[in-house]
């Protein structure tokens, strides 16, 4: 499969600052631009720019960012499920997993991430994909936001489903391991029935249990 990505941007402010919504971008790029110490919901944020420079240049990888002037303030990265979640188990390769979205408190609760999947979706190319995103509670920020579990969890809904992301119901046992975990996902155009078909299986995979 081509994994075909047009960049496209817009411009937005937030609390004072310009901001560049851009993207896919590629490593290169990724790689001269600073990136906002805020940036650490998943790792310590020099371990991260690292990782989404590697995610920029797989051939599936797409990176989103937010940014003013060199300084990366908000991300949302794309990319094939982790080979350790049962979502790789088709090994689809037009099932993209939104893997991360972070947002630097600096511009937080100003619209960006809605802006940032209006630009990863401005690209027809998503139509070929079935895009999945498993929202886990334990990665939401919600001493920083101030927010409960339900809260947020709208929030995310919210959010996800400003591109058009549903959530769909599924057996796996880390999103079923607690009520406010979910799994939201969108379905291209384009996308085969056969890709559809595979990616229900995975969804269900203890049918004799309902």
């Amino acid at each position: 499969m081509d994994h075909v990505k047009r960049y496209h941007s817009l411009k937005m402010t937030v609390n004072g600052r310009e901001l560049l919504i851009e993207g896919p971008i590629n490593g290169s790029e990724l790689a001269s631009y600073r990136f906002d110490e805020g940036l650490k919901a998943f790792r310590i944020p020099e371990q991260q720019h690292k990782a989404l420079i590697e995610i920029a240049d797989l051939p599936e990888g797409r990176i989103i960012v937010a940014r003013e002037d060199d300084l990366v303030l908000g991300y949302v990265t794309f990319l094939h499920p982790d080979p350790l979640e049962r979502w790789s188990e088709a090994q689809l390769p037009d099932l993209l997993e939104l893997g991360a979205i972070e947002i630097s408190h600096l511009v937080r609760a100003g619209g960006v991430a809605k802006k940032l999947l209006e630009v990863a979706f401005m690209d027809d190319a998503l139509e070929d994909y079935v895009i999945i995103t498993t929202e886990y509670y334990w990665h939401w920020d919600l001493k920083g936001t101030g927010l409960d579990v339900w809260q947020y969890r709208k929030v995310m809904e919210k959010v996800m489903g400003s591109v058009g992301m549903t959530w769909m119901a599924t057996d796996d046992p880390e999103i079923c391991s607690h009520p406010a975990n979910c799994l939201m996902a969108k379905i291209g155009k384009r996308v085969p029935p056969e890709t559809v078909e595979a990616f229900d299986a995975m969804r269900f995979q203890n049918r004799f249990l309902y």
